[in-house]
């Protein structure tokens, strides 16, 4: 299956089981909630609103949505939200978290407290999918904000979670990209030689699911016409599913680049923890978020 935009990750959820049951703290500003409201409408999610619940219940019938309609959790300040929310998590009754009107450093404390228990030893990662007029499918690209030089190890981890999300949303055999500024493995370039070590890795079976291809410029992962000029050989070339930048610097500046000045749209989620979590930023519009929960909704799925 193809993945051509964001519409797809809403058809993907809705031929899910149940909807995800995303805990929201501190469901207080208009953003969040107006993308809640939608997703909610739409099937995708049964929520439940953590937060001043006077306030909720103001805000919603402004978005044409009633109180009545909502699980509304009160709170009496967002340290209580994040109890509550982590609670609800452990107790199996929510599959997703979302971050709403709080400071993304409070929040992911909460997260990484392990008496919390929702990390589980494993590595958490940030995916987030693109896109553009200029791509001929959705594409994602990881990690660029919770791990900042990530080992060998690590981005197999990083890998193995995007895959695993990628499968879910239907794409049967991710192409994975690992990127690094040459096609050509050069020793004195350490991110060329972590990426040719992941191919082999996928060529031993040591991560599978997917086709890895590395180390591989931009340009070749991301267009047929630079790998028929060069001359590159790669199921990968130009058809790439999946980013996998060499650490936080170049992935931070290429999404900036991708959303900045390529005006890609964006959808993001959290992988990695008991259950996925949608961390977008306060000031992101209502559309971003309601992708991002539809993408987090189906990461949801089986948990």
């Amino acid at each position: 299956m193809k993945i051509s935009r964001f519409e797809d990750f809403v058809t993907v959820a809705r031929g899910m089981t149940a909807p995800a049951k995303v805990a929201v703290v501190e469901a207080c500003d208009e953003n969040t909630l107006q993308s809640v409201v939608h997703a909610a409408r739409e099937g995708i999610i049964s929520p439940i609103l953590i937060g001043d619940a006077a306030e909720i219940a103001y805000t919603l019938p402004t978005l044409g949505a009633s109180a009545d309609d909502f699980e509304i959790i009160p709170s009496s300040d967002a340290d209580a939200s994040l109890n509550i929310a982590a609670a609800l998590v452990r107790e199996g009754k929510a599959n997703a978290l979302m971050k709403g009107l709080i400071d993304t450093a409070r929040f992911m404390k909460m997260v990484l407290n392990k008496e919390n228990n929702l990390l589980q030893g494993q590595i958490l990662s940030l995916i987030g999918f693109y896109e553009t007029p200029r791509y001929h499918k959705l594409f994602a690209v990881t990690d660029f904000g919770l791990n900042t030089y990530p080992d060998l190890q690590t981005k197999k981890a990083i890998v193995e979670n995007a895959v695993g999300l990628l499968r879910k949303l239907g794409v049967a055999l991710p192409k994975v990209a690992a990127l690094s500024a040459t096609e050509k493995v050069n020793q004195k370039m350490p991110d060329s030689v972590a990426a040719h070590a992941l191919k082999e890795m996928n060529a031993r079976g040591e991560i599978t699911g997917c086709i890895i291809e590395g180390p591989i410029s931009f340009d070749l992962a991301t267009s047929a016409e630079a790998a028929k000029i060069k001359r590159y050989s790669s199921p990968v070339a130009g058809d790439a599913d999946l980013l996998l930048v060499p650490d936080f610097v170049c992935g931070n500046m290429l999404v900036k680049c991708l959303t900045g000045f390529g005006g890609a749209r964006t959808a993001g989620t959290v992988l990695g923890a008991r259950v996925p979590i949608i961390l977008t930023s306060r000031s992101s519009e209502a559309d971003d978020k309601y992708y991002s929960i539809a993408l987090a909704a189906c990461a949801a799925a089986g948990r």
